[in-house]
């Protein structure tokens, strides 16, 4: 008998699992990727979209023992960050007080869960993508109170695990009455990587011709479109920094990724912002740049701005991707002011041009229609 999507929510993460184990033979036949998507509701749903979420280091420092920390690092943003149905997030760090920097590595983020657990409650964090080259900087111990740390706060995440299999499992999460399965993959630190006995990330070349990526995410893409989810998100942590244009292998694979069932593609980590796509009617953010941070604004990249990505679902279909310029100060987000939105409308409108995207001015943001090809 092939669990329902239902019967897998109620039994939990071992039935995905079990699921991601033995999917490895289905393959794109089995994707249900007609143009205009249909969800089963009639409700007009907004599903937020984030980058990197990095609540360590000098973030850590300002805000975990600020009695308003845990509100106070969304700025001007915890209003429409709570009005949204839900909100997805690369959570650049893990939540631990235990461990030690891991050797040879420039860079470690850690966040107290003390703080950081209620901050991501605060804003709503729906899936937590932990995919990423710094859920491993303090160790195994660490890297395993990230995911049973959010667990206890009822948000679930994905992406990283004290296996492969648990690594790549997918979660699944009601958002606004609808199921909607995450899938986390990264091509970064393969150090991180997680084995057949060992915790790290779900990591793999994001490469849809090499033989690892196909069975590993596409055994997770057919895991997720078991259990039935209304919804199947992949959340992807790949490519270099400071790169403003997808590659052609990126490219490639998100467009596979869409071919083999997922509905929305949300990339990080260039730290910079690059352009959408629509693809059979579903949308690619290529690189959904940083949302809060302590990092340094490199010359020429703004790394300091970037926009909060609303999924609109609108009449049962997939409607639109709004976006809403902000700006992170340094440890904390907020709106951008009119001159930071007017340069991140027109930098979106210019990376987004060579994939054809229409794109609409809307009150101070944009708005993507994601129509289907004519």
């Amino acid at each position: 008998m092939v669990p329902t999507r239902r019967t897998v929510l109620a039994r939990g993460g071992s039935a995905l699992a079990g699921l991601t184990a033995v999917s490895g033979c289905l393959g794109a036949d089995d994707a249900d990727v007609s143009c205009p998507l249909s969800v089963p509701t009639d409700a007009s749903l907004r599903i937020g979209f984030v980058g990197d979420v990095m609540l360590g280091r000098s973030v850590d420092e300002r805000w975990r023992d600020a009695p308003d920390g845990p509100t106070a690092v969304w700025g001007s943003m915890v209003d429409q960050l709570q009005s949204l149905d839900g909100l997805v997030a690369n959570l650049e760090c893990c939540l631990s007080d235990r461990g030690e920097p891991r050797p040879g590595r420039r860079f470690h983020f850690r966040a107290s869960p003390d703080w950081a657990v209620p901050a991501l409650e605060r804003a709503d964090v729906s899936c937590a993508g932990l995919a990423n080259n710094h859920l491993l900087d303090f160790g195994p111990a660490a890297l395993a109170d990230t995911p049973a740390t959010l667990a206890d706060a009822g948000i679930a995440s994905t992406g990283a695990g004290e296996t492969r299999s648990a690594a790549f499992e997918p979660a699944v999460v009601e958002i606004g009455g609808l199921s909607v399965a995450v899938v986390a993959v990264t091509d970064q630190s393969p150090s991180y990587a997680a084995d057949g006995d060992s915790p790290g990330t779900a990591y793999t070349p994001l490469d849809p011709t090499h033989p690892l990526t196909r069975r590993r995410v596409g055994g997770a893409l057919a895991g997720a479109r078991e259990a039935d989810p209304d919804l199947l998100v992949v959340t992807a942590h790949w490519g270099p920094n400071w790169v403003t244009e997808p590659a052609e292998t990126q490219q490639a694979f998100a467009r596979w990724l869409i071919d083999n069932g997922a509905d929305v593609v949300h990339g990080h980590s260039a730290h910079v912002i690059q352009g959408i796509e629509v693809y059979r009617g579903r949308p690619i953010m290529y690189d959904t740049g940083n949302f809060v941070d302590d990092y340094a604004v490199k010359d020429g990249y703004r790394n300091d701005r970037s926009f909060l990505f609303e999924l609109h679902i609108e009449a049962g279909r997939l409607a639109a991707l709004e976006l809403t310029p902000v700006e992170n100060a340094y440890t904390r987000v907020r709106h951008a002011d009119e001159a930071v939105a007017e340069w991140l409308r027109e930098t979106v409108r210019e990376r987004s041009r060579p994939f054809g995207t229409g794109i609409e001015r809307a009150g101070r943001g944009l708005r993507v229609p994601l129509s289907c090809p004519a």
